[in-house]
């Protein structure tokens, strides 16, 4: 065997990098760090996650993304009944991770604590459906990953996907002329929206930190989205075989769509963005765009001095004329041009997707 066959397959990065003609440090450098902090994480964590349970991350350390000021964003997924250890299970996790230096998460309360599954799963929609519920059900779906016993955490994502294709009925027993899962896709936009009304209410109620919370909004939280819109358009996209999809029959397949659904979230969203910009009709200007934005983006939040200065910026008249500021807004829109080349003019069939469910 030659070391070509021997070597593991190149990931759509590293493959959209030899379309671009460029390598991306910060990324790279990113995807190592959270590598090697998730092997930290489940040698910490190996004693503390009972069988009904699983120590699920979220954010940069889920995405490949995690740098050395990034907050650790976790918790205890609960996939069975509520027992009186689970508290002194979540005590004894922020104890380790405090011990370790791990920065915490953020105030909001979604993160750091218990997470039962029957709200996730049960409660999608309706007045139940609190911004923390949807909030911890789509990034389940978009960006966790589960450190040491996965068990929990496997079983609630494919129950979740299920529900969503289980009560699509358009997805089940509509036009096949194209499938797309319009249930979980329009949870996925309500989720991006809340996420845009919970920023200015957050500005309101602390305005320590929005500069920072700025950036991360209009990268890294919108990646999310354009990541979460893909795995929607994924059957249109990378299902080459539809024939999959119903086995025998003419009907779609639940479980064949879930199956697929499953695959589709497996895949950290900028490993997404890179296979679809590995489309023929995709320009590598663009892919450049994106990536080089992107790059530039995990770089500033790397270095200490201008993610502390982006987390300490006051909200007042001065902040636009911030260098650090500037640079991360201007950042943001590189960002925003190469996703709108991407989606609206490049692509005939990504700018249809894109207007047809994606805006009505």
């Amino acid at each position: 065997m030659t070391r070509d066959e021997d070597a593991a397959p190149r990931s759509a990065i590293e493959r959209i990098g030899e379309k671009a003609g460029r390598s991306w440090p910060s990324i790279e450098a990113a995807a190592r760090l959270s590598t090697e902090t998730r092997a930290r994480l489940a040698a910490l964590l190996r004693e503390q996650i009972p069988c009904d349970t699983s120590v699920v991350v979220f954010g940069s350390l889920a995405r490949g993304e995690y740098t050395t000021g990034s907050d650790l964003d976790w918790t205890l997924l609960i996939d069975g009944q509520a027992d009186e250890g689970h508290f002194s299970q979540v005590q004894a996790i922020t104890r380790i991770l405090k011990e370790a230096k791990f920065h915490e998460p953020g105030p909001t309360g979604v993160f750091g604590n218990v997470a039962f599954s029957h709200p996730i799963l049960h409660q999608i929609g309706g007045q139940e459906d609190t911004n923390k519920n949807t909030t911890q059900r789509i990034l389940l779906l978009l960006e966790s990953l589960a450190i040491g016993q996965p068990d929990a955490h496997e079983r609630v994502l494919r129950l979740v996907l299920s529900r969503y294709v289980e009560d699509d009925r358009g997805l089940r027993y509509g036009s096949k002329r194209e499938i797309l899962p319009m249930f979980l896709l329009n949870d996925i936009v309500r989720y991006w929206r809340t996420v845009a009304v919970d920023f200015v209410y957050k500005q309101r109620e602390r305005s320590s930190g929005w500069a920072l919370r700025n950036a991360k909004l209009r990268m890294s939280r919108k990646l999310i989205f354009v990541s979460g819109l893909l795995t929607c358009f994924g059957f249109e996209l990378f299902c080459k075989d539809r024939a999959t999809l119903t086995g025998d029959g003419e009907r779609l397949s639940t479980p064949a769509l879930v199956r697929f659904l499953r695959e589709r979230i497996r895949v950290t969203p900028l490993e997404s963005l890179a296979e679809v910009l590995l489309r023929p009709s995709i320009s590598a200007e663009t892919a450049r765009t994106l990536f080089d934005s992107y790059d530039a983006f995990l770089a500033l939040l790397s270095n200490e001095e201008e993610r502390g200065r982006l987390k300490q910026l006051p909200l007042d008249d001065q902040l636009g004329s911030d260098p650090t500021f500037k640079r991360a807004r201007d950042i943001a829109r590189e960002f925003q041009g190469g996703l709108d080349r991407l989606f609206f003019k490049e692509d005939d069939e990504l700018r249809k997707l894109l207007q047809t469910y994606g805006v009505f």
